[in-house]
C-alpha cells in the first residue's frame, strides 16, 4: 500500500473536506482511508498502486481549490502490538 499525501490551498471548513474527499474518490475508486485536513492544507489516502498526480490535479483546480504537490510514501502494516 501508499500512503499518498495532497498539498492543497484553498479549504477553509469541513465541508471544503468533504469536497475534497469525494474528488479523490471519484478519481481514484479504489482510494482507502481518504481524509483531509483544512487545518494541515492537506489530504491522504492510501491506494495499491502510485496515484496518478496529473489526473488529480486536474480534478481538483476543477472544483476551485488548487493542488500544491503530491507525494507517496509506502505504508507499513502495523499488528496490534507493535514497537517503533
Amino acid at each position: 500500500m501508499i500512503r499518498n499525501i495532497v498539498r492543497i490551498e484553498g479549504m477553509a471548513c469541513g465541508m471544503c473536506e468533504a469536497h475534497i474527499c469525494d474528488v479523490i474518490r471519484n478519481t481514484f475508486p479504489d482510494a482507502k482511508k481518504v481524509s483531509a485536513s483544512y487545518r494541515k492544507a492537506e489530504a491522504e489516502f492510501l491506494s495499491e498502486e502510485p496515484a496518478d498526480d496529473a489526473a488529480l490535479k486536474k480534478a481538483i483546480d476543477a472544483t476551485g481549490y488548487r493542488f500544491i504537490s503530491m507525494r507517496g510514501v509506502p505504508e507499513e502494516k502495523r499488528g496490534l502490538f507493535f514497537r517503533k
